[in-house]
């Protein structure tokens, strides 16, 4: 129904003694007497219903735009883009009783916000079909505060969502994907796009409230050839692909920026869609292996380096390469590969094989002047000037934990090398005045602003004599 034909009805409902064409015909008598090119049918109405003593009301426009959502407002319709959807959660509330909720960022020409989805409405089998980027319309919606203040659309019993597809003016994800190097601080909702440098690891913890999270941190690489660090908070694993390449374009939908000890970071949530470069064939991997050893586990543990002079951390579940020693070359096909970090399990195949394009490990080497803190991996070699010192460390939770440090020099420069917990015994037996070869350390900003290297698992130290 047309505003004029809701309008009319109205004016009808109250001079029920009147027709349609009555009122038509005193609109066409107003229209003369105001003269041609001044009214409308729908203005004119106005008149006629004043004349009569009436009072009649535009209906409400309820579909506006993101930017005049407002805290309170009801039966709002809003025409978007999806930028992400996140898995559907239960919760409890205080009486014990169950809801489920799923969350979906949207977007217009102007702005974003996020979409509550509650009960029901979180598993319509729409939003099994409904892809990033699609046009939808979401329907008799309500405006509510998150608790930051902003607002948020909360779709309930009487709300829908519809996918459309109409023609729209609202940029396609395309035109909104930015270069990692081109973001800023304080922005939220963002599509950008990078290179993976360096390697990429996922990991489960429990936070302080006892709560159980994850967070897959990864680093990407600019068109200006800085690279950005990522996190990715409460990703399970299976919504990332087994298979992520080295130097593999990434594009994250939905995600934000913020700065920690000076240092730009991109944090994505569950809801952020990690899209990677399916053109690059997955090949298998080559490499000669540095060092390895078992951790704790029984797995064991090696870092390798590829003919790119990339170091590989590999991770070996099933033990298959107990056969295989430092110096010698491999070849795999990994059942996971996020970037440089590798793990082979009974179902991956390994042989060793011949290759003069492998760099030796006397070829990586890094001087202390060109490390950065960029949590990269580097060889170094250098000379002990301090012996390592342990002692233990509080942390701001209550826990106590061992650190073990040295300082060390080459012919550039010096720096700290910090073991942290077991890494901390990798330090052991080592002594002034001794010549050490140190594989697999990170890069790391420490006090002051100096830099400084972090034994990790896939450390090795060699005594040079």
């Amino acid at each position: 129904m047309s505003e004029f034909d809701s309008l009319l009805s109205k004016l009808l409902e109250q001079r029920p003694e009147l027709s349609r064409s009555d009122v038509e015909k005193l609109i066409a008598q107003k229209k003369e007497k105001i003269g041609a090119g001044y009214l409308t049918d729908q203005g004119a109405l106005f008149l006629v219903a004043s004349d009569l003593g009436l009072v009649i009301s535009e209906p409400v426009k309820t579909e506006i735009g993101i930017k005049d959502l407002y805290s309170g407002a009801k039966e709002v319709t809003l025409q978007t883009r999806v930028l992400n959807v996140s898995p559907k959660k239960q919760f409890s509330r205080k009486d014990g009783s169950q809801f489920m909720l799923r969350n979906m960022t949207v977007y217009d020409n102007d702005s974003s916000v996020t979409v509550k989805l509650w009960d029901e409405k979180a598993n319509l089998p729409e939003l099994a079909d409904i892809k990033p980027g699609d046009l939808i319309k979401i329907i008799k919606a309500y405006v509510k505060s998150d608790l930051n203040g902003e607002p948020t659309v909360n779709v309930g019993s009487g709300s829908s969502i519809e996918r459309t597809m109409e023609e729209s003016a609202i940029p396609s994800l395309e035109s909104l994907t930015r270069d990692v190097s081109d973001v800023r601080d304080g922005e939220k909702n963002l599509i950008v796009s990078g290179i993976i440098d360096g390697s990429i690891s996922y990991s489960q913890f429990t936070n302080m409230r006892g709560n159980q999270g994850s967070a897959l941190r990864m680093r990407l690489k600019g068109k200006d050839g800085r690279s950005t660090r990522v996190v990715l908070w409460n990703k399970i694993e299976s919504d990332i692909p087994k298979v992520i390449p080295p130097s593999a374009k990434v594009r994250l939908l939905g995600v934000k920026t913020r700065m920690n000890q000076q240092e730009l970071e991109i944090h994505g949530s569950e809801s952020t869609i990690i899209e990677i470069d399916s053109s690059q064939q997955i090949e298998p991997v080559v490499f000669r292996i540095i060092s390895s050893l078992k951790n704790e586990s029984g797995q064991r543990i090696i870092l390798g380096v590829d003919k790119e002079r990339r170091l590989l951390n590999i991770v070996d579940t099933a033990n298959i390469t107990s056969s295989f020693s430092p110096g010698e070359i491999v070849e795999c096909m990994p059942s996971k590969l996020y970037g440089s970090n590798i793990t082979i399990d009974s179902d991956s195949f390994v042989r060793k094989v011949d290759a003069e394009n492998i760099p030796q490990p006397s070829e990586l080497r890094t001087k202390i002047a060109d490390v950065r803190p960029d949590n990269n991996y580097y060889c170094v070699e250098a000379i002990i000037l301090k012996p390592p010192e342990r002692r233990n460390i509080q942390t701001k939770s209550g826990e106590t934990i061992t650190l073990s440090e040295m300082y060390i020099e080459d012919d550039t420069a010096q720096i700290w090398v910090k073991g942290w917990r077991n890494q901390a015994r990798l330090l052991d037996g080592c002594s002034i005045g001794e010549i050490v070869a140190i594989s697999g350390v990170i890069g790391k900003p420490g006090l002051e602003g100096r830099t400084e290297l972090s034994l990790t698992q896939f450390s090795s130290i060699q005594k040079k004599n």
